[in-house]
């Protein structure tokens, strides 16, 4: 949640015009791989290498191979697993920003048996 508004920037201004890492007060980080900075504030950075692009009228899709993951240590545990739910999640959906993680269930939640009441 707190790189929201820096995302948003940096999703409707281009590089091109301004320096997208002096405007927002993010920080660049080298990534093996691929020719571009990763944000050192993300807790995930996915490398990625684009393989095929397709044109589709007013955009282009692009299909990638990741090539390299950074994960910020705060956000592993002594097993090295992952806790993505800690991170603050946003999502994207038509123009508006909205914050995850509600928990609703594990996986086969919905097929589990009820446990019996005590009387």
């Amino acid at each position: 949640e707190k790189l929201a508004r820096a995302c948003d920037y940096c999703g409707v201004v281009s590089g091109r015009d301004v320096d997208k890492f002096a405007k927002t007060g993010l920080t660049p980080m080298p990534v093996e791989h691929v020719n571009a900075p990763a944000i050192a504030e993300s807790p995930v950075n996915i490398a990625c290498r684009v393989t095929e692009s397709r044109a589709l009228g007013s955009h282009t899709m692009f299909i990638a191979e990741v090539v390299g993951v950074t994960v910020d240590d705060e956000y592993l545990d002594e097993n090295d697993r992952f806790h993505i739910n800690d991170a603050n999640l946003i999502m994207y959906s038509h123009g508006e920003y909205f914050a995850l993680g509600k928990y609703l269930g594990k996986f086969g939640y919905s097929v589990q048996k009820k446990k019996k009441r005590k009387k």
